[in-house]
């Protein structure tokens, strides 16, 4: 059985870590353990339970920045921006349906599964938003990197380096985010019944548009008959959304040319505030709209102009998906099988220049046997694998969650 470990602060986290060094021990680092069922199953030695480092140390809504303890909850932090009109601008999505578990995410993994929502195409991924960080790495070394502001980013720029790292380099100790004041007024514009490839070069045009868009995505009808929003769910029909956002005129004027400008393709409807929100929820979450907790889950970033073929592609064998990020995220969900759709879906992409898949939802007799994250070409690979050798040169810390080495 793996013992749990339940450091107090940055400085016992560090001597727990140069112990687990020297004595070569396993460590799986967790804040609240609400994305357990993402990357590779481990097994180690010990569980570092971060949870004590939770706090809010600063917060300067006029200098729109924020720092945390890594483990502190997000919807804390989301409800103490809220009150001052501001949020996290990359939209983190809410896994929690999807891994059929109740618990908070923290700042800190949403940081290190770098993973931003529908607001993606205009305000860029977490790492993007990530400005400063204090870890302490495999070897117990604490470091520092970042600051308050982006021109104090000198040096290596350590905060890019562990988002996406999934805490196989660094447990992250505290975190400091740039927020950004929320609209102050939110209106979707619905697209009824565009095929796949209809709707991504609709999406294309609107993103290249004057309009400001802040979200584009396409249901196919069956994925849409899911929604909980009357206007998507009853259309009988796919349907493709566009979200504008902005002061009260701007938003008003850019949905009616844009309405304008889908209404010569089709029928077309607009959300306000509460259905907007929840339908650029559900498309974030995932789990409203592919529901079925025994099936595969994929996540494809790819190329928006390939995305039409890359998904009938992927679901030659059967299943259904969506798109997000005006063609260039897929969410696929495919029945159970041997490999979990995994040659179907890497061989639709034909070759990396195309994109990359990750599993994020499969059972873990799958998830030991493939690769979960995209299979790195070699060069990044041996790179990957030096930086790993800086941070974790004894592969205690979260060994095999990406990948088999690492």
């Amino acid at each position: 059985m793996t013992e749990n470990l339940k450091p107090q602060d940055a400085a016992q986290v560090a001597g727990l870590l140069t112990w687990a060094g020297a004595e070569e021990k396993t460590v799986e680092l967790v804040g609240a353990g609400s994305k357990a069922g993402l990357g590779r199953p481990i097994a180690t030695d010990y569980r570092l339970d971060l949870s004590a480092l939770e706090d809010v140390s600063l917060y300067e809504p006029e200098e729109l920045v924020l720092r945390a303890g890594a483990a502190t909850p997000l919807g804390q932090i989301q409800a103490m921006l809220a009150q001052q009109r501001q949020q996290l601008a990359f939209e983190p999505p809410d896994f929690g349906d999807l891994y059929q578990t109740d618990l908070d995410q923290t700042i800190g993994g949403v940081l290190s599964a770098n993973m931003a929502g529908p607001r993606r195409i205009k305000a860029g991924a977490a790492r993007d938003h990530f400005l400063g960080v204090e870890g302490i790495s495999g070897r117990g070394e604490a470091f520092k990197s970042g600051g308050r502001v982006v021109k104090n980013v000198t040096g290596y720029d350590l905060c890019k380096l562990m988002a996406g790292s999934f805490g196989t380099l660094a447990a992250l100790t505290e975190v400091t985010v740039k927020v950004l004041p929320a609209p102050e007024k939110v209106r979707t514009v619905l697209l009824f019944g565009q095929d796949d490839a209809a709707a991504i070069m609709a999406m294309s045009q609107a993103a290249g548009s004057p309009h400001e868009i802040s979200a584009l995505a396409h249901l196919p009808q069956a994925v849409a008959a899911r929604s909980g929003v009357p206007y998507v769910s009853g259309a009988g029909a796919a349907v493709t959304a566009v979200r504008i956002e902005g002061p009260a005129p701007s938003a008003a004027h850019r949905t009616a040319a844009l309405r304008q400008q889908w209404g010569l393709l089709g029928e077309v409807e607009e959300l306000h505030g509460h259905n907007s929100a929840a339908l650029w929820r559900e498309i974030a979450n995932v789990a409203p709209l592919l529901p079925d907790l025994d099936a595969v889950i994929w996540r494809l970033s790819v190329t928006p102009s390939l995305g039409a073929g890359i998904m009938a592609a992927a679901l030659a064998a059967g299943g259904e998906g969506y798109y997000d990020w005006a063609g260039g995220l897929l969410w696929l969900s495919l029945a159970p099988s041997e490999d979990g759709g995994t040659a179907l879906v890497r061989g639709a992409l034909r070759g990396p220049e195309a994109g990359h898949a990750t599993l994020m939802r499969g059972p873990d007799a799958l998830r030991e046997r493939i690769d979960v994250f995209q299979p790195s070409m070699p060069a990044l690979a041996a790179l990957s694998a030096r930086i790993k050798n800086s941070f974790d040169p004894h592969r205690i810390l979260n060994p095999g969650r990406m990948y088999g080495a690492y």
